[in-house]
């Protein structure tokens, strides 16, 4: 009898979120900024849903904070944002994995639309930026079309690697 022993995989979920910081801050030409999907959002809400006893409000956070200090903005405004994100995933975690892809793709959405009004609400009222149109929230579209294959990047590298 031979007992396998299983990491943890707590790297793996670091590596996932060390990639999404990099595609958060990766520049792009001023005309397609408000087309970026939000990486760090997305991952985050992939691993409250898969692991939620594992990735949660209190990582929400810390993860927040970290894209706060790489994006050079007012420190809390991503990590509020990113909890109630984490809150709302953790609270539809169970109906969120029995929905079919295009329905994640809605849910993420509004979650990635949330996350993007919060962030430029809280900007506003802190001064750091002025109130714009609502072009902002183009990437809560984008980040919705990509969903699906996120899903399946992120779903078959945790199986794989079986991080549980």
């Amino acid at each position: 009898m031979v007992i396998k022993e299983k990491s943890n995989g707590k790297w793996v979920i670091t590596l996932s979120f060390f990639l999404a910081y990099l595609l958060a801050i990766v520049p792009f030409p001023e005309w397609a900024m408000d087309y970026r999907p939000e990486w760090v959002s997305m991952v985050l809400v992939y691993w409250v849903m898969a692991l939620p006893y594992r990735v949660g409000i209190g990582s929400a956070w810390f993860i927040g904070l970290i894209l706060d200090i790489l994006k050079g903005s007012v420190l809390g405004i991503n990590a509020m944002a990113l909890v109630i994100v984490a809150y709302v995933t953790l609270s539809l975690h169970l109906r969120f994995r029995m929905f079919s892809s295009l329905q994640q793709a809605g849910l993420v959405l509004v979650l990635v639309g949330i996350n993007l009004l919060l962030c430029h609400w809280l900007e506003v009222i802190t001064g750091y930026t002025s109130a714009t149109d609502l072009m902002f929230l183009m990437g809560a579209l984008t980040s919705a079309v990509v969903w699906p294959s996120l899903f399946e990047v992120l779903r078959k590298t945790r199986r794989s690697f079986e991080v549980r």
